[in-house]
């Protein structure tokens, strides 16, 4: 059987390896180490390598990493390449499966976390309030802005201090943070969902330590390299710490070797209490004898040679590596002493063909084969010589692999770069220009039928590349293109924009222009935030953006707003983006959800239909605005963009649960049940339809299914406060007022701005006789929700049971102003009218109220009360231990008065009377009083002189209060 070819890649670096020459006493270290057991004392966990570019870090390295294969390790290495710790546990994760372990529970986890993040990122726009200003009340999705505070309200949801931080206050954004969780954990399956959004290091690194634990049982040591670690220590740093030295995420094997490399040394007030496990290995430039045996080991022994070299590169490992790869023999070669070792390099490099290839191929940031053949501009016939020179330059020393790309060693690139720009500056130009036509044409080809083309990463690669060029050629119009790019990519993630910043520093050095190189530094201390809402700022204020730039700038920063629940400020950036570009569908789509949130959902129906004239048949966009339409109580309008939604998509869950609401809403129950039912059928564990239909259950007297679908939702949600409150609700319906109160602390223990909780337990404390705490309560919810209608009826209820009438009719007025079609909250104004004698008001409601769908046994006994001087059939009055008693329905006090004149105590009565009048008291019990006392008028016995005073005084009383609260 013939035996395997090695790969171009393994015999780039038996080459590499062959040539390795110095850093003799590290490399002995390491080998030391491997030779101690985990448990002996001189054992060291953690080699950190740190010294400035060039110093042959990434070498060191690498040759590190063999020298633990070769002990039988298995290794990962990672580098700038990933961009937080879940990208870090990938890159493990492939690079252990290809030397034949799998992490298969890990791998399993990083798709569900890839898959869970895009859900939350994709799938919709928001979960707006219901129209009481309490949970929400319908299937919206989260944008990707919604899902990055979140996951910055785990990690550090609080915006970063400097200059350039924005409107969106620490306080607005934590509770974001805490409702997106909690929505979150109602849109997830299980609160491992949950957290794979929000802080997927907690659920990922346990499994990855518990998959470590059976591989290394299986190996001498697993060595992990972590490379280029000034750029990814502010991302991994926190977590190798924690997961080194702390049980945060369970046990680390013994036998696992931390090799970090750095151009810093490690973070003494986070690691200086490890220094004992640890070995520093500080890379200064070669010495003398190492540079030398470097060059006599590639055949440069001249002493003139050599002495040049050392001159020029200072020691430099990478520079001596590549001046002694053109092998120079002769001392003529010695030439000009104020040559850099690049210009060396290039002079004794004898193929003028490589020395233009190694020239050009520093313009681009990276390589691949495409961009290298791009940039040599090789003919068809030539792709053979183009592979091999590709090939040779890829064998260099001052190359490196990054994945499936290359590139240049930044100290050798820059003078590369240096040297061409001063050469010939407009060659320069012609060059990075016709890059960037490159790049820009390959964009149009990858961006044809990429709905978002910003969601696809290789276009974005692209775009970057393409903005760099352009800034390198100086096109007047690059800053204005790049910076424009920074606002869209601060409407990706944070990541994507802290890369377009980096790219705008490398850019100013590389083009020495500070102008650049402010802004790439300005917008880097910006996006230290964890959020763009700097960033945004500082472009919105400072920068030369385009009329479109401009206009998504202020966009994205709405969205932040809106997120932030700030949904004011939000509509006045929209209303900003829109006025510089009326066509901005993301501006029309986060107006929307801004404007729902005020409850504004005709001027949400109207952006949306904006929206829908652009893409008609998008499912998620009729959702919504039918949605909308059922909560401004258009339900026909609302059924049609439903319906047509569940054509263009019957699986999607949200559109059969909001027709269901709306069938609700309709008193269509049969088939509300049936849409909750298939929505639930499509996702069983789908919270926001669970409770929609414990709602209808509670429509269909079925109390017990009711709970049943809520405790559901709370198993699936266990902090979703809004479903608690709803519980809550369920509960007091059924006399479980203990269980219904811990609820409602609970759900304000986790939201302690949650009006709706406040509300509904305000309304229990009511209910049990404590009018001063659901006074408290309410006030609380109408202070946070000023415009809900239900809290203000309730609370009218508690004003009129304390004789505050003026106060109560102002509220109950408000709320049916609010929700003049809803029989509830008019109820609420019949009884309070009845209470202070405005009957006509009240007969006038109660037909409406009937009309409405009100119940009518409740409209009888009210049009009862409107005829309280109707006399009794009966009058009895009596007193039984000191307490009047009476076959009237009046309050106690009014009892003892009629008592007090049935039985002629006219001293008593009189005290009595006084004490009765000197408090509130409802216009109907005065009423009933009055025709009590002058039906006693005239039973026989009866002193009528001393008597009639005492009447007259009720009846002025009465008709006191009447004629106060006339119209």
């Amino acid at each position: 059987m013939a035996q395997a070819r090695s790969s171009m890649q393994e015999l780039i670096g038996r080459r590499r390896r062959a040539g390795f020459v110095g850093r003799g006493d590290e490399r002995a270290a390491f080998r030391e180490n491997l030779d101690l057991p985990p448990e002996d004392e001189r054992h060291r966990f953690l080699f950190h390598v740190h010294g400035n570019a060039g110093v042959g870090k990434t070498f060191l390295v690498r040759e590190l990493e063999q020298i633990a294969r070769e002990r039988g390790a298995l290794t990962a290495y990672v580098d700038e390449s990933v961009g937080s710790a879940p990208e870090a546990m990938a890159a493990i994760c492939r690079q252990l499966a290809q030397q034949g372990h799998r992490l298969k529970k890990l791998e399993d986890a990083l798709a569900a976390h890839r898959e869970r993040r895009h859900e939350a990122e994709a799938e919709a726009a928001t979960l707006e309030p219901a129209p009481d200003g309490s949970a929400p009340d319908g299937p919206s999705p989260l944008t990707a802005t919604a899902v990055r505070l979140g996951m910055a309200g785990v990690g550090a949801l609080v915006p970063g201090a400097g200059a350039f931080v924005g409107a969106v206050d620490a306080g607005q954004l934590a509770d974001g943070a805490a409702r997106l969780k909690a929505r979150l954990s109602a849109r997830f399956r299980n609160q491992e969902d949950v957290q794979l959004v929000l802080s997927p290091e907690r659920i990922l690194t346990p499994k990855l330590l518990d998959e470590l634990t059976d591989m290394t049982a299986q190996v001498p040591w697993l060595v992990l390299f972590f490379d280029t670690y000034e750029r990814t220590a502010p991302f991994l740093d926190g977590w190798l710490h924690a997961l080194m030295t702390t049980d945060r995420f369970g046990a680390l094997p013994a036998n696992v070797l931390v090799v970090t490399a750095g151009q810093r040394p490690f973070d003494t007030a986070r690691w200086g209490g490890f220094a004992d496990f640890m070995t520093d290995l500080p890379l200064g430039p070669f010495t003398e004898a190492e540079a030398r045996g470097l060059l006599a080991d590639r055949g440069v022994v001249a002493e003139p040679v050599v002495a040049e070299v050392l001159r020029l590169t200072g020691g430099l490992p990478v520079l001596v590596s590549t001046l002694a790869e053109a092998r120079p023999a002769d001392p003529d070669d010695v030439g000009d002493p104020s040559a850099t070792a690049v210009e060396r390099f290039l002079r004794w490099e004898p193929d003028p063909v490589r020395r233009s290839v190694a020239l050009a191929c520093a313009l681009p940031r990276s390589l691949d084969a495409d961009v290298f053949r791009a940039v040599v501009e090789r003919e068809e016939g030539e792709e053979g010589e183009a592979d091999a020179l590709y090939d040779w330059l890829r064998s260099m020393p001052f190359v490196s692999e990054r994945g499936d790309r290359v590139q240049y060693h930044d100290v050798v690139r820059a003078p590369m770069l240096r040297l061409q720009r001063r050469r010939s500056p407009r060659g320069w130009a012609q060059r990075q220009a016709r890059l960037a036509q490159t790049f820009r044409a390959w964009q149009e080809e990858r961006q044809a039928g990429l709905a978002d083309p910003w969601a696809d990463e290789r276009w974005r690669d692209l775009r970057l590349a393409e903005a760099y060029h352009r800034l390198c050629a100086g096109e007047r119009s690059a800053p204005a293109f790049a910076l424009g790019g920074v606002v869209r990519a601060c409407g990706r993630r944070e990541e994507e924009a802290r890369r377009w910043a980096r790219m705008l520093m490398e850019t100013g050095a590389d083009a020495q222009d500070s102008e650049v190189t402010r802004w790439g530094r300005e917008l880097l201390h910006a996006l230290e935030s964890r959020t763009a809402e700097g960033a945004l700022t500082l472009l919105l204020d400072h920068a030369p953006l385009d009329t479109a730039s401009r206009a998504v700038a202020h966009a994205n920063r709405g969205t932040l707003h809106r997120l932030a629940h700030a949904p004011e400020r939000a509509i006045t950036e929209y209303d900003r983006a829109l006025a510089l570009d009326p066509e901005l569908t993301p501006a029309h789509h986060g107006r929307a959800h801004a404007r729902a949130a005020l409850r504004d959902y005709e001027g949400a129906v109207a952006d949306l239909d904006h929206v829908i004239t652009q893409d008609q048949d998008n499912a998620g966009y009729l959702t919504a605005r039918g949605d909308y339409q059922r909560m401004s109580g258009h339900y026909d309008a609302a059924l049609r963009d439903l319906d047509r939604a569940i054509t263009l998509d019957p699986t999607r869950r949200g559109a059969w649960a909001a027709r269901g609401a709306t069938h609700h809403a309709l008193r269509r129950h049969d088939d509300a049940l049936a849409d909750l039912d298939r929505a639930l059928e499509i996702d069983p564990e789908f919270v926001w339809g669970l409770v929609r239909r414990a709602r209808l259950q509670r429509s269909l007297g079925d109390r017990e299914a009711q709970l049943v679908d809520l405790e559901r939702a709370l198993a699936l949600g266990p902090e979703a406060y809004w479903v608690l409150c709803e519980r809550g609700d369920a509960l007091a319906a059924v006399g479980r007022e203990a269980e219904a109160l811990a609820d409602y602390d609970k759900a304000l223990d986790l939201n302690p701005d949650y009006a709706s909780a406040y509300a509904s337990r305000g309304v229990l404390h009511g209910r049990q006789g404590r009018d001063t705490e659901a006074l408290a309560d309410l006030d609380r919810a109408l202070a946070l929700v000023p415009d809900y209608s239900w809290a203000l009826g309730h609370r009218a209820q508690a004003l009129r049971r304390r004789g505050a009438y003026d106060r109560a009719l102002a509220d109950v007025r408000r709320a049916v102003e609010l929700d003049p079609e809803g029989a509830w909250v008019l109820g609420r104004k019949i009884r309070i009218d009845i209470a202070v004698g405005r009957l006509d008001q009240a007969r006038t409601d109660l037909e409406r109220y009937v009309a409405l769908g009100g119940d009518p046994d409740w409209a009888r006994r009210q049009s009862d009360r409107l005829r309280p001087d109707t006399r009794p059939g009966a009058l009895s009055v009596s007193r039984r231990e000191g307490t009047a008693t009476s076959s009237l329905h009046i309050p106690q006090d009014l009892v003892e008065v009629l008592a007090g004149a049935a039985t002629q105590t006219w001293p008593e009565l009189d005290n009595r009377l006084h004490r009765a009048l000197a408090v509130p008291h409802e216009w109907p019990d005065l009423a009933i009083l009055a025709t009590a006392l002058d039906m006693l008028l005239y039973f026989p016995g009866m002193d009528r002189t001393r008597l009639a005073p005492r009447l007259a005084r009720v009846i002025a009383a009465r008709d006191e209060m009447q004629a106060r609260y006339a119209e």
